[in-house]
């Protein structure tokens, strides 16, 4: 008798998701989708605000990574007002994107994926979480939450907030960096690059290498892959040119602001969440496992894939051991948890470089702006992914349209793709029990959706 397993919700994830599984009558999985029940409506929200209020409003999308959604926002509105921030402003925007990365992928390898692996899928769920991961290794769990803390409190003492962020303006930042403040964010920086690469080891020992297969098979799909990149092909966060990468590792950049000419976006009717594809390799769009149409992934495996480099040391050495050991572009989809530890080195080395910057204190940070009519784009690396606002504005310089791609809109069809290939792999004549819908929910939290 066929039958509909439904896993609702979805734990550990940063977001609200349910999976329905669907069996035939010989037990087999015959389709499984990931339906995403958030509202949609901050396109609709904002229309006819001034367009200076915007990056406040939209930090509000996600409590998790309001930064991202606040500079998105912020540089897409120079761009419709035609002002560009002035070179300290920049650098100060780069340097809360890249501190808001660290304290998130703490918490996505820590407390949402690591009880996974440390205390196994096939433990009972109710010792399967963090306080789980407490009791087994107390003095780990404190550290974690002492990192984790302090990369927020280094946004909130030098930016004012690190929740909901109003630092960012148009045309720049909204105060300068004091060289007292400087001398503490570099001291605690290199608190958090010492944790991160002990982050890295920690996971290679306990669990990358434990897990290998599953790594390379739990939830695997053959994709394209987004990401940003600097002029020298280099891992960017914060600015850069956009590069699609097909599975067979040939290339196409483009600017942000083309980003229509190359992706589309598409609404399902069993989820509020749009799915976007790129259809410059071929039109339309299909999930359907023998032969998916356009599918692609963003978030850290995707940057890791399409970046020929990482400009800074530590990261750059792992991203050479990681390509050695798995190819590229890598395809795994729990490859994810690995690409994420080597991005948080990235991010943390790359605070302490831009605080190396004396340019960094320089109290010239912000251009003026006057609102008028115009169109914005604004793109950065948000953690889940390559994150997109665009905005149009009239002559009074209130918003006229507003078109957003957040980081899991991107991931939305290869994590049903990704659902579908564990959950066929896992259950058979309909068997099923608690550690293998958990499995199936692994091929989700891999994403960080």
């Amino acid at each position: 008798m066929a039958q509909v397993l439904t896993i609702d919700p979805v734990t550990r994830i940063e977001g609200h998701a349910r999976i329905k599984i669907h069996l035939d009558e010989q037990g087999r999985v015959s389709d499984a989708r990931v339906a995403i029940s958030a509202l949609r409506g901050f396109e609709q929200f904002v229309v006819g605000r001034p367009a200076e209020e915007i990056p406040r409003i939209v930090s509000r999308i996600c409590g998790i990574c309001p930064w991202m959604h606040h500079l998105a926002a912020v540089k897409a509105i120079d761009g419709c007002f035609g002002v560009t921030p002035t070179p300290a402003g920049h650098r100060l925007r780069e340097l809360c994107q890249v501190m808001a990365h660290i304290h998130d992928k703490i918490l996505h390898f820590f407390f949402l994926a690591a009880p996974d692996f440390v205390l196994g899928p096939d433990s009972d769920f109710s010792v399967r979480n963090i306080m789980g991961m407490v009791r087994q290794d107390p003095e780990l769990a404190a550290r974690v939450v002492r990192m984790r803390q302090l990369g927020q409190v280094m946004l909130d003492r030098f930016a004012g907030k690190s929740i909901h962020p109003v630092a960012g303006v148009v045309g720049g930042f909204a105060k300068p960096m004091s060289a007292e403040e400087r001398s503490d964010l570099q001291r605690d920086g290199a608190t958090l690059l010492d944790f991160a690469s002990f982050a890295l080891d920690y996971a290679k020992e306990r669990v990358f290498h434990r897990y290998r297969e599953e790594m390379q098979s739990l939830g695997a799909i053959t994709t394209g892959f987004l990401g940003t990149i600097d002029d020298q092909g280099g891992l960017q966060l914060y600015d850069g040119r956009l590069r699609l990468m097909h599975a067979s590792g040939t290339t196409v950049d483009f600017p942000a602001a083309d980003y229509a000419q190359h992706l589309s976006e598409q609404v399902e009717p069993w989820s509020s969440a749009k799915m976007v594809y790129a259809k410059s390799w071929q039109e339309g769009f299909s999930l359907d496992p023998a032969a998916p149409k356009g599918v692609y992934r963003v978030n850290t495996l995707a940057r890791l894939n399409v970046c020929d480099h990482i400009g800074t040391p530590r990261a750059q050495a792992e991203l050479e051991d990681f390509r050695a050991q798995f190819g590229r572009p890598a395809q795994g989809t729990l490859l994810y948890h690995w690409a994420r530890l080597i991005e948080l080195i990235y991010a943390c080395e790359r605070t302490q470089e831009l605080l190396a910057d004396d340019r960094i204190t320089d109290p010239h940070i912000r251009n003026t702006a006057t609102p008028q009519a115009g169109r914005g784009i604004g793109c950065v690396e948000a953690p889940r992914g390559t994150l997109i606002h665009e905005y149009a504005t009239d002559d009074n310089g209130c918003i006229t349209s507003a078109n957003l791609i957040v980081g899991t809109t991107h991931n939305i069809a290869p994590m049903n793709l990704s659902v579908r290939q564990a959950a066929a792999s896992l259950i058979h004549d309909g068997v099923y029990d608690e550690a293998i819908l958990n499995r199936v929910e692994m091929a989700v939290r891999a994403y960080d959706p």
